[in-house]
């Protein structure tokens, strides 16, 4: 490798763009010429529909088909058709994709994904390249590519030219060192990586690891191995990948290599449960370990059992001049005699219906004196009556978790559901934080909640219809098919996956550790025949509560599978100088944590910005921004506590930065990497929670390149 010193990133990042762009380019002008011939071939076939002989019909017949399938294999594989690139040790370079193209000289221009040529770019790794150097990733969007992310292999063979875009650019740098050593921990780096990634598909893969070691890299790198290894099973039953925010989702959504299929699903806590809008909101550090904890488990229970608030207390109907009562304790009766325990109470609606009718029933010999009907006869009548079916919808109505939930905004009644479990002040918090949940929507710790309920209050049965397969032109007539037809409806089945769909093969859990008690039972749920690859650090956790109540949640989600556990011991993101910081916030509070080893220096030291007041934080901020924009050349992020980040965010918005510039909070910045951070007030992050030590110390590392603090409560310092 060159020792010269490496171009700017963003004039890098620019230049190999415009030549994929270019090399993009001619696919689709080729893709074009292609379409119009297969188009022409069509109409060609239909012209000969006069022809007389049986022969040139069935000819015919084949060409029209032949042509029209190209046609519809061409339109449907133009978006997203190039997605990589693999660059050998022999010089070659292979552009791979969704289906093959050849230029007019039979030139590959793309190869097919499922071709054996483009294998490697699944199966090549740092620790075994198979005669790769680089592979390439290629986001598009149409027909532009908008964003690249490099591997490099196998440095050795990198020519001095070769440039490099993402974490691939960062090894060849650490590669590049005269030292034996660094060269020792680049392959390091890679192998431990690599162990993880090719962990054996089934039972449960845990990969922990400081931050900067690439635990998201190795989670999503390990769905594309699983999809290549066994492509049947796991994208015909879906890999999904579950991130701690929208925010973090966005980021690996962009990094996410593009397979030839739609077959991950990439969803945060607060977006994973369809049939609810996806929220970001989020409730304070306390209020949302309360509502992750197993605690609430119990209060949904006796909340999903219990009698309609504002519903009936009781029933009167005039019937064949009689009068049919019940009181509240019949009532209940019938509802707790229809609920025993395990029943869902949408799915046992029925029973109770059923109860109320014995209990009428039972009365109805004294009340009506001998004009009593049979008892069809009797139901029959009930239920024709409009008052009496005005009284069953409202006495056992078909519930929603919303509208249950809702109800824990009234004290009185949460304290009762809460008898034992939860804490007067407790109860006032949830009561206090429910009271919000119809006008402004749930936090992302309500969708536990309303996952929770959605199991407890079952759905109502309705009769099943038969559903018509595509190639049904009638019940139980078929049309002729081929079988790519029916792979391609299958395929096209399998992507369009039900809101509620709960039979993924494998789920990828990043940032594991925030994951609460509740949001490990939602994920159980839609993970009951899965493989699970769960990737976090424990010093970054932001669970205040039970670690042991924590652990049985997941492990009851992960269930009795084999599990395989990989540590990653090197961050290779932060600067030896940027992480110190880091560091010195973790081990005031955890001094026997063994964290990860920074392996690069940049002899740039974080900068720390003192104000003497809050009244000063916005123009410091300002201009630390400023400073940071100037220095480095890829994205700068703002990280500020909870409660500051609109103000945060109304400081730096007149400034006009554009894409390069985000403010997040403390928690939206877990999984996060920005070449620059400007981090403002940490000692609010520190105090905001039980756990800020841990949130400040996840803040202080996102950094690549530059961090700088801006503050007025200094304490927060490990040197202070």
């Amino acid at each position: 490798m060159s020792d010269a010193a490496p171009q700017p990133a963003d004039r890098v990042l620019a230049r190999e763009l415009a030549a994929e762009q270019d090399h993009l380019d001619r696919v689709y002008a080729r893709l074009g010429q292609l379409r119009h011939r297969a188009a022409e071939t069509e109409r060609d076939g239909y012209s000969l529909a006069r022809v007389g002989n049986f022969g040139a019909l069935v000819e015919r017949d084949a060409m029209v088909f032949h042509a029209a399938q190209r046609r519809y294999v061409l339109d449907a594989e133009h978006e997203g058709l190039v997605f990589g690139r693999l660059d050998r040790r022999d010089g070659q370079v292979h552009h791979v994709g969704r289906l093959g193209v050849r230029g007019e000289a039979s030139e590959p221009l793309v190869v097919d994904w499922r071709a054996p040529a483009a294998a490697a770019f699944y199966q090549a790794t740092a620790a075994d390249p198979q005669g790769v150097v680089r592979r390439r990733m290629i986001q598009s969007s149409g027909e532009t590519v908008t964003g690249l992310s490099d591997d490099l292999l196998d440095p050795a063979a990198a020519p001095p030219d070769m440039a490099l875009v993402g974490d691939g650019a960062l090894l060849a740098s650490l590669s590049r060192t005269t030292t034996r050593g660094m060269r020792d921990i680049v392959a390091t780096i890679q192998r431990e990586q690599d162990e993880a990634i090719r962990s054996p598909a089934g039972g449960v893969t845990i990969v922990s690891g400081g931050p900067g070691t690439g635990k998201t890299a190795v989670a999503l790198h390990r769905a594309a191995y699983l999809l290549y290894a066994d492509r049947s099973r796991f994208a015909g039953s879906g890999i999904l990948v579950v991130g701690p925010s929208p925010v973090f989702v966005e980021y690996i959504s962009a990094v996410l290599p593009s397979l030839g299929e739609d077959a991950a699903t990439l969803r945060s806590l607060g977006s994973l449960v369809a049939r609810l809008s996806p929220t970001e909101r989020v409730d304070p550090p306390a209020l949302a370990s309360l509502k992750g904890s197993l605690r609430m488990r119990t209060v949904l229970e006796r909340a999903a059992r219990a009698a309609v608030p504002g519903g009936p207390e009781e029933f009167r109907l005039a019937y064949r001049g009689g009068l049919l009562t019940l009181d509240r304790d019949a009532l209940d009766k019938a509802r707790v005699g229809a609920l025993p325990r395990g029943a869902r109470r949408n799915e046992v609606r029925r029973a109770g219906f059923d109860n109320i009718f014995t209990a009428l029933w039972r009365q109805a010999p004294q009340q009506l004196r001998g004009r009593l009907p049979d008892r069809p006869r009797f139901e029959e009548e009930l239920s024709e009556h409009p008052a009496f079916r005005d009284f069953l919808r409202a006495w056992w109505p078909q519930l929603t978790p919303l509208r249950v939930l809702s109800w824990c905004a009234d004290e009185r009644r949460l304290r009762r559901w809460g008898r034992d479990v939860l804490s007067g002040a407790e109860v006032g918090a949830l009561a206090g934080s429910f009271a919000a949940l119809l006008d402004v929507g749930p936090t992302v710790a309500d969708i536990a909640l309303l996952d929770e309920l959605d199991a407890l209050l079952g759905r109502p049965r309705r009769r099943s219809r038969r559903v018509r397969d595509s190639f049904e032109i009638a019940p139980g007539v078929h049309e002729v098919s081929t079988f790519a037809d029916r792979q391609r409806a299958a395929r096209a089945q399998a992507v369009q996956r039900p809101d509620d769909y709960r039979d993924y093969a494998h789920i990828v859990v990043d940032e594991a550790q925030d994951v609460t008690p509740m949001q490990w039972r939602m994920l159980g749920r839609r993970g009951r025949h899965a493989s699970w690859t769960v990737v976090g650090d424990p010093a970054q956790s932001a669970w205040t509560g039970d670690p042991a109540e924590l652990a049985r949640a997941r492990d009851d989600a992960l269930g009795r599978r084999r599990r395989e556990t990989y540590t990653l011991s090197t961050n290779y993101r932060n600067s030896a100088e940027i992480f110190e910081v880091a560091a010195g916030v973790i081990r005031r509070v955890q001094p026997d944590l063994r964290l990860p080893v920074a392996v690069r220096s940049t002899g740039v030291a974080p900068r720390h910005v003192a104000v003497d007041s809050p009244d000063g934080l916005a123009d410091a901020a300002r201009a630390a921004v400023a400073a940071v924009l100037r220095e480095v050349e890829g994205t700068v992020g703002v990280i500020t506590a909870l409660g500051r980040r609109d103000a945060a965010a109304g400081w730096l918005a007149e400034a006009g930065h554009g894409e390069r510039l985000q403010v997040v909070t403390s928690l939206e910045a877990k999984g996060m990497e920005y070449d620059g951070v400007v981090l403002v007030e940490p000692a609010e992050i520190l105090g905001e929670a039980a756990s800020g030590a841990r949130t400040l110390y996840v803040a202080l590392s996102r950094a690549t390149q530059r961090l700088t603090t801006v503050s007025y409560d200094t304490s927060w310092r490990a040197d202070a």
